[in-house]
């Protein structure tokens, strides 16, 4: 069965302290912080569609690796992982990761989600 066309997404980070994620990931993202409700952060985006952002406040802290994770995509991930490291974010590796014709930078934002810049290929067309 197929979902209805109307079906939005978004994307829910549990996290420690959702006004100090909420800086760094409406600066990452370009998203415009909409407000906060008890232990809830929303971010959307500022233009254009995308998914909506929500931070959770949560009293335990991250233990293991993500299950799921974010993909920014742009041209020059070495810029924007540096742009992002600016921001608070944590670069793992010094050297980007290749595979199937997309590169990419494994990073952690300021409470160790992690996510990824990558170029989902696009400078591997000539």
């Amino acid at each position: 069965m197929n979902a209805p066309a109307t079906t939005k997404f978004g994307f829910v980070i549990d996290c420690n302290d959702a006004g100090r994620l909420a800086e760094f990931w409406s600066q990452a993202l370009g998203y415009a912080n909409v407000g906060s409700a008890g232990n809830y952060v929303a971010l959307y985006p500022t233009e254009g569609t995308g998914p909506k952002l929500l931070l959770q406040q949560v009293a335990e802290p991250k233990s293991v690796k993500n299950r799921m994770h974010l993909d920014i995509e742009v041209l020059d991930i070495v810029a924007e992982a540096a742009r992002l490291v600016a921001l608070g974010a944590t670069q793992l590796d010094t050297q980007p990761c290749s595979e199937h014709g997309a590169t990419w930078m494994l990073m952690l934002d300021p409470e160790g989600n992690e996510f990824c810049v990558c170029d989902a290929g696009q400078t591997a067309v000539p």
